[in-house]
């Protein structure tokens, strides 16, 4: 009898354990994502400069310097072929489509793509301020004649050819289920004007101006799900290190006036998304703190599996930087690394993929958002 009683004692506790195993992975598979759950958004619509162009620039009309970008290694670690991407890999908007279940963003520019997911409107080399200002100014270097304006002329002429004239409910017409993703912009208009007599408290006021201006029109459209990316520590980029004296570096040995540019630049942008966050109650508008999780990264490079900080991977010219503005990367006096995985710095300018994975990953899960990414997904999931 007390064997017995042992024996169902063992099999009840058996069945304990089995039942909370059971109900574990019920819930687990309740949260879980799964390929037949429906991705929280239909579409993405992004925008910006090379940091978030997919392919609308090629390099014949690529930004000066930057001018190989349809040779290979581009595009070597992950597509296997250049893609007009600015890295050897994925984007951040490639991690953001992927973690939200959708295909990677084509180019507005591409003439087969499909566009029934999302389009990139994107363009390298672009600014904030209209380029007729770096024309008037005599500032050359920018040659590169979209703005951010231009990007939202393309965006309108997009949704006219998809029928959207007007007040219309048909399902493209209408953002319930649109993401929107706005890149940095705004780097390009600094860089532009270094070493002229145009100071950079113009630009900022200008800059800002245009991308407030931009962002009111898209939310004047009744866009429901907006991020905007600040501009991340620019003085962290390789080029700006070769350029800048010895004296002028921070205390992780980024150059600190171009450091303190960007971060007074965000400054003022996120003041600007509060005042729209009370113009446009209905929107969910996030800020994608690329500067501090840029900034957290190369405190923390071994963490991620950084061992090289500043040195670019595709690049010429040896030490201390493998940098030459004459030589770039995918000219026929550049090569790329073994291991772009261990270097931030993909080519001078724009960043290897292994630091976009890093920088994505900051911005949706975190903490590097403003509201937190998921605070946006929630409120979708409550409105439907």
């Amino acid at each position: 009898m007390a064997s017995s009683f042992k024996l169902f004692s063992s099999l009840s506790s058996l069945t304990t354990i089995l039942i909370l195993i059971l109900l574990s992975s019920l819930c687990t598979a309740s949260t879980a994502p799964t390929g037949t759950n429906s991705p929280p958004f239909k579409r993405i619509y992004a925008f910006g400069d090379s940091y978030t162009d997919t392919g609308n620039t090629r390099s014949a009309t690529g930004p000066n310097a930057f001018t190989y970008v349809s040779n290979l290694p581009y595009g070597s670690t992950f597509f296997h072929h250049p893609t007009n991407r600015y890295s050897d890999g994925r984007l951040v908007i490639d991690f953001v489509a992927q973690a939200l279940s959708l295909p990677f963003l084509p180019p507005y520019r591409s003439q087969k793509a499909n566009t029934s997911t999302g389009v990139n409107f994107a363009v390298a080399g672009s600014t904030a301020i209209p380029h007729e200002f770096f024309v008037k100014n005599n500032l050359t270097l920018d040659i590169t004649p979209q703005s951010i304006q231009t990007q939202l002329i393309w965006f309108n002429e997009f949704l006219e050819k998809q029928g959207c004239r007007g007040a219309t409910k048909n399902s493209g017409c209408t953002f319930d289920d649109t993401l929107f993703w706005v890149g940095e912009i705004g780097a390009n208009d600094y860089a532009y004007t270094v070493g002229s007599s145009v100071p950079g408290s113009t630009i900022q006021e200008l800059g800002i101006k245009s991308i407030t201006s931009f962002l009111q029109a898209l939310l004047k459209k009744g866009v429901k799900y907006l991020v905007v990316q600040g501009l991340p520590p620019t003085g962290c980029l390789t080029l700006a290190l070769t350029l800048a004296p010895d004296d002028d570096r921070d205390a992780i040995g980024c150059v600190g006036s171009v450091n303190k540019q960007s971060y007074s630049h965000n400054t003022i942008l996120q003041a600007k998304l509060h005042d729209l966050r009370v113009q446009f109650p209905h929107a969910v508008i996030v800020y994608a703190d690329y500067w501090n999780a840029y900034h957290t990264i190369m405190k923390n490079g071994d963490r991620y599996g950084f061992k090289e900080p500043f040195k670019t991977c595709c690049g010429s010219g040896g030490d201390p930087y493998n940098f030459d503005v004459f030589a770039t990367c995918g000219s026929s006096s550049a090569s790329a690394c073994p291991n772009p995985s261990q270097y931030i710095n993909w080519d001078g300018v724009h960043l290897t993929e292994a630091m976009y994975k890093v920088v994505a990953n900051s911005f949706l899960h975190g903490g590097f958002c403003h509201p937190p990414f998921d605070y946006l997904l929630s409120r979708k999931q409550h409105l439907g």
